[in-house]
């Protein structure tokens, strides 16, 4: 009895450091990205290992650019594209889950607002697990909390996988369409935009007659939520 009474209490206290590391860590390393750059994310590394185990050659294409230095258009764009009430909800859009959840053909679009993504994509590992779902709302909440929806468009703008092997606005123009991220043309940034549910089947530098029509879709969408707000607009 002695020994299992001792085991018992081991296990708890080692269960409680373990919950003390966890907590303290991520909560230390949602406040840091808050002021660095997002050097890779989990699935870069796991796409690089499924690369290898395939024999095919490494691609990882990724450089890291403010958000000042992105084309205004692509925030607009994956705003009306991906989350259109990310500016109201606080990282969770209820009435998206209720409607992706009734909805017979969700391959398109899922109930995941931008903020959910960005948690999965930063601190995660891409599945469909309820553990990875709630590990996802508590990251969520977390950087809804301390970074803000600027700060979230933009480290979403440079960790998103935008192709094979492309992650990023400034990868994605220089591979597949020649210029800078600052330098993407409006109609650029909604065929981007277009490829997100999908990055790998759809293909932004050969766009299909699908992405035309979700393009003209979204630029529509753009025309009619007007520009993405910035935090220096607000205050003056």
């Amino acid at each position: 009895m002695e020994m299992l009474q001792k085991t018992w209490f081991y296990a708890k206290r080692t269960f409680m450091w373990l919950m003390i590391a966890f907590f303290g860590s991520s909560i230390l390393f949602v406040i840091l990205y808050k002021y660095v750059q997002v050097p890779a994310s989990p699935l870069m590394f796991i796409r690089c290992g499924q690369q290898v185990m395939n024999g095919e050659q490494l691609r990882m294409k990724h450089e890291w650019v403010p958000l000042d230095s992105i084309s205004a258009d692509l925030p607009l764009a994956v705003w009306a594209s991906e989350d259109q009430n990310f500016m109201k909800h606080n990282g969770f859009d209820f009435e998206a889950i209720k409607q992706a959840l009734l909805e017979r053909d969700r391959r398109i679009r899922g109930g995941s607002t931008i903020s959910q993504q960005v948690a999965k994509n930063v601190f995660l590992w891409p599945s469909s697990t309820w553990v990875r779902k709630g590990f996802e709302a508590y990251f969520t909440v977390l950087i809804e909390l301390v970074w803000g929806k600027e700060r979230i468009m933009e480290v979403y703008l440079n960790t998103i996988e935008m192709g094979d092997g492309i992650y990023g606005a400034e990868a994605v123009a220089v591979e597949h369409f020649g210029v800078h991220a600052k330098d993407l043309t409006r109609n650029q940034c909604a065929l981007i935009a277009a490829t997100l549910p999908n990055p790998i089947r759809f293909d932004s530098s050969h766009p299909s007659s699908y992405m035309y029509r979700r393009q003209s879709w979204i630029l529509r969408q753009m025309r009619w939520l007007g520009t993405f707000p910035r935090e220096e607009s607000k205050e003056e």
